[in-house]
């Protein structure tokens, strides 16, 4: 699992050429959670290979599905009867995908327990979205220490209201609701990238989904569910945006192939109005038909700090995963920046460890930080913080910051991150992964 992997970086210096954008993290995970709806052979491709990825085949494998990797390709059969006994506990407590099981198992018992989920740690995570939108359909889920217990006698079409638009939660009504026949409404749904990848698979498997993208989805599902089908995971916008974040904070110019544009023209928008100067060409979509892809050309840019908070909200807004880059990019733009991280419970503390390279911050509460700059950033030693986005922006600050950085305990970006040092290093960025 990669737990003792240090990166060394070498930092301070620009970076040139062109990145292709890796397919999605959270796209993939749902998508291997949703090929237990299909009692026939999924193909998905351009899978990326992550320690999230590796920790869901674990699962998978454990109760009893054969899961056959080929490179980037994935090919899912399940077997007549799962067993859910023998799951992998310790790869299932360090992912919080698992919550995504919840809803495609609804349709293969009536009740079961799951493992308690783990992922980032941020603070408190609640699964009362999960909650109170599949116990509309009839379900009930209990949260105990270690474990979910979940029961239905039947599951029955309904009108979701979903009072937090979860991607997560999202995607467990879609499963609940592909396997009932008759309609399901989910109201102030998620349409994030994510979400509109599993309609666009559950489309493939004869699911009537209507509304992707919006924020009102209706279902028509199916009693039962085999056909063999192929689907392809589109491209990631928060790798997108770490390359941006990476080529701002070393002052490059770079391209970056098959940017997702839709889901990150908020971001665009902020960092040109802070000054970036980028093109965006060669508009395109994604093998899956849904995701409109372009090539994003960074030119060196001076930044200015935004003149209001930065802060996320649910799709069309700004992305809650690619809020933290703002963190480290605002330590090169002038002025103050403000940053609300109000979605989870303390992530805002992990980006006061920019101090440590140098950076000037000022923490109100769990959820306010500001960022002075521009500051000249320095080298030093850290070690990973345990959730995935504010690791990698500690990775970002020093591929700027003057000098050798050793960043230990790499684990938790290899969770979402896909060859991470290769692509840096063909940028001309000088890293390397050890062991030591």
């Amino acid at each position: 699992m990669q737990e003792g992997l240090n990166f060394v970086i070498d930092g301070g210096n620009s970076l040139s050429g062109a990145v292709e954008t890796s397919r999605s993290k959270n796209g993939a995970v749902a998508l291997l959670a949703a090929s237990l709806l299909n009692r026939g052979i999924t193909t998905l491709r351009n899978v990326p290979k992550i320690e999230e990825v590796n920790r869901l085949i674990e699962v998978l494998r454990s109760i009893g599905v054969s899961v056959a990797r080929t490179d980037h390709d994935v090919v899912i059969t399940p077997p007549a009867s799962l067993n859910l006994e023998a799951m992998d506990k310790e790869a299932a407590t360090r992912t919080r995908s698992i919550l995504m099981f919840i809803g495609p198992l609804l349709h293969w018992f009536k009740e079961f327990d799951i493992p308690q989920s783990g992922g980032c740690s941020f603070g408190t995570r609640t699964v009362r979205p999960h909650l109170y939108a599949l116990e509309k359909l009839g379900v009930s889920i209990e949260a105990r220490s270690d474990r979910y217990v979940v029961a239905h006698d039947g599951l029955r079409a309904a009108e979701i209201i979903l009072h937090e638009s979860s991607d997560t939660a999202t995607e467990n009504a879609l499963f609940a609701a592909a396997g009932i026949p008759g309609e399901t409404v989910i109201k102030y749904a998620s349409p994030n990238y994510q979400v509109q990848e599993v309609c666009g698979f559950l489309k493939q498997l004869g699911v009537s989904v209507e509304g992707i993208g919006t924020s009102t989805l209706r279902v028509r599902g199916k009693e039962h569910i085999e056909m063999n089908v192929s689907y392809s995971v589109a491209q990631d916008p928060t790798d997108a945006m770490f390359f941006i974040a990476s080529a701002i904070v070393t002052k490059s110019a770079i391209t970056i192939v098959g940017a997702p544009l839709d889901f990150l023209e908020i971001e665009l928008f902020i960092l040109e109005k802070m000054g970036l100067r980028y093109a965006a060409t060669n508009e395109r979509t994604s093998e899956n038909g849904i995701t409109r892809l372009v090539d994003l050309h960074l030119e060196p840019s001076e930044l200015t700090a935004f003149p209001e908070k930065i802060h996320p909200r649910p799709y069309p807004g700004l992305n809650i995963d690619n809020l933290p880059f703002f963190a480290v990019i605002a330590t090169q733009a002038d002025g103050t920046t403000v940053i609300h991280d109000w979605v989870f419970e303390k992530r805002a503390i992990y980006y006061t460890e920019l101090d440590r390279l140098g950076a000037t911050t000022h923490l109100y509460d769990p959820h306010r930080i500001s960022i002075e700059g521009p500051t000249r950033l320095k080298a030093a030693e850290v070690i990973c913080p345990p959730a995935l986005r504010p690791a990698t922006i500690i990775l970002v600050g020093m591929l700027a910051a003057q000098g050798r950085s050793v960043l230990r305990s790499v684990y938790s970006i290899n969770r979402g991150y896909e060859d991470i040092v290769a692509r840096l290093k063909s940028l001309g960025a000088s890293i390397d992964a050890s062991g030591e």
